[in-house]
């Protein structure tokens, strides 16, 4: 099984779908946290549940969180929870959902918001 990811930083990538035997081959290339974005049953009933990839995610050593976004309709505080993880989780992180863009969108806002908060602690400080 070969994995496809895709690396939007150093310590960030983004990937499609991915099953439970996908977590221990991501844990060998070297990532350390997971975030499945992806909510159960977009994909009908064949694509894999969140609770069976975070099991196997927590088996290989991985952190892992379950933040379902919905396709096109991502809210300002689907990009808070993401950029928080994105703070709180140890990196590198690899982020999952149908088919990546979701995931590369919700990566991007938060950066985006993380330099607006900085610029606004630059201006207070």
């Amino acid at each position: 099984m070969t994995l496809s990811y895709h690396a939007l930083a150093d310590d960030f990538a983004v990937a499609p779908q991915l099953d439970p035997d996908d977590m221990r081959p991501l844990a060998e290339a070297g990532f350390k946290s997971v975030i499945i974005n992806r909510p159960d049953g977009e994909g009908g009933p064949e694509q894999p549940r969140a609770e069976d990839v975070m099991g196997a995610a927590r088996e290989a050593g991985l952190e892992v969180r379950y933040q379902p976004v919905v396709s096109g309709a991502i809210t300002s505080e689907d990009v808070a929870v993401f950029s928080r993880l994105l703070h709180d989780l140890p990196g590198p992180v690899l982020a999952f959902c149908r088919s990546g863009a979701r995931c590369t969108n919700l990566y991007q806002a938060a950066r985006e918001l993380q330099r607006q908060q900085a610029d606004h602690d630059q201006s207070q400080g």
